[in-house]
């Protein structure tokens, strides 16, 4: 089975979340906060990542947030997403050698069924996990659930992420995690987690998987 991350790993969204978030916090009033510190709260739920970035956030302001967030990042933010080239290749070539694909993703439910049926792509997928339904990531709450579904040893599993919070949820799992760098997370901080391998690119990832197995 291959798990994959959502935003940063297959689509091509850390701009657009990091300007949704960015232009949310100011309609809400809330103190300023780097691009960068934005960037690395990329893969954990939504709660906490807020919270991450705003320690102390009120259950109101939570979801006054939430729901200005969501906005831009639906329909009011005008920088582009779309999935990594290749990504429609390396599904299509995955579920014809008969491999179970997955997804495991700090997305609401609501955010990634909206997306997978935006952009066709739900019959590639056996199983998915959100965190607004199990535990956030590091946790390996989602990621075992995902194997216990699909009736998968964890040695059988191979997460694919391009956050340490993917690292660490596979490391927690017991399933073996490669790192994509195109993401959200820099590399050298990827590489400290024991990734099998580092992609840079959907095509290479194609290919590692071909020649690994």
């Amino acid at each position: 089975m291959v798990v994959f991350d959502w935003d940063g790993t297959l689509v091509d969204s850390t701009g657009r979340i990091v300007d949704s978030m960015q232009r949310a916090a100011a309609a809400q009033g809330l103190a300023t906060v780097s691009d960068f510190a934005v960037q690395n709260i990329i893969g954990l739920g939504l709660p906490e990542a807020l919270e991450t970035l705003w320690p102390g956030m009120g259950a109101e302001q939570q979801a006054a947030m939430t729901e200005v967030y969501a906005r831009y990042f639906v329909s009011d933010s005008s920088v582009s997403m779309d999935f990594f080239p290749g990504a429609h290749a390396l599904l299509d070539r995955l579920r014809a050698s008969g491999r179970n694909l997955a997804v495991a993703t700090g997305k609401s439910r609501r955010g990634l069924d909206r997306m997978l049926h935006g952009l066709d792509v739900g019959r590639y997928f056996a199983a998915t996990r959100c965190a607004d339904e199990t535990v956030s990531k590091p946790d390996p709450c989602m990621l075992n659930e995902l194997l216990q579904e699909l009736s998968v040893s964890a040695d059988r599993a191979l997460m694919v992420g391009d956050t340490t919070y993917d690292l660490e949820m596979a490391s927690a799992a017991g399933v073996a995690s490669l790192a994509m760098t195109h993401g959200a997370h820099d590399e050298a901080i990827l590489r400290r987690h024991g990734p099998v391998a580092v992609c840079h690119n959907l095509n290479e990832l194609n290919n590692w998987i071909e020649n690994n197995g």
